[in-house]
């Protein structure tokens, strides 16, 4: 069966250790010249702040998962599901699934097996839809590994995206140990 090509970035679906899942709030500075989507992957910066991230990038801090500001024409409060490119306002707060033992699920961008549990796979694309806010983020199955910003540790149960014989499976990850910013010994 043909998987569905439709990329979702990266969902969180558990946790490791049975924790809850939650966010953090971080703050993004005015006028951040990148869009960021829900489900894309960013990365801490100094001053404690998030920007989209990078494949390769080795300060990953988590997942975006929406964003609060006062809108900067209409002075009202607003929740998007995606942080529009060089917002000016004040007081940006993304929602940051940051917790470096959660569970995501995300897409294939080619054909993902079995056989790539406990590799490391980078991801790819940055974009997203601003209609809806979701990233369209994947895993980028031909930078699978020994080294990469995502762990992957099994094939998804979605049956409409768990056939490991076609193009664009789903797989849980996590975020490798050497990439996620609470796992660093150095600082950012």
């Amino acid at each position: 069966m043909t998987n569905k090509d439709a990329a979702f970035g990266f969902r969180p679906t558990r946790h490791l250790s049975g924790g809850r899942i939650r966010t953090e709030e971080y703050a993004i500075a005015a006028n951040y010249g990148s869009d960021i989507f829900t489900g894309q992957v960013v990365e801490a910066v100094a001053a404690g702040g998030i920007e989209q991230a990078a494949a390769g990038d080795t300060q990953i801090l988590g997942v975006f998962g929406g964003v609060f500001y006062t809108d900067p024409t209409t002075s009202k409060p607003t929740f998007k599901a995606y942080y529009p490119a060089s917002t000016n306002a004040s007081d940006i707060k993304a929602s940051v699934f940051a917790d470096p033992f959660i569970v995501y699920e995300a897409q294939h961008d080619a054909t993902g097996t079995a056989a790539m549990n406990n590799s490391a796979i980078d991801f790819v694309g940055v974009a997203g839809s601003t209609t809806t806010g979701q990233s369209t983020s994947e895993l980028d199955t031909s930078e699978s590994g020994t080294s990469g910003n995502f762990k992957q540790i099994g094939i998804s149960k979605d049956p409409d995206n768990s056939d490991t014989s076609a193009a664009n499976a789903n797989a849980y990850c996590v975020i490798n140990t050497g990439e996620h910013v609470f796992k660093l010994t150095t600082g950012v």
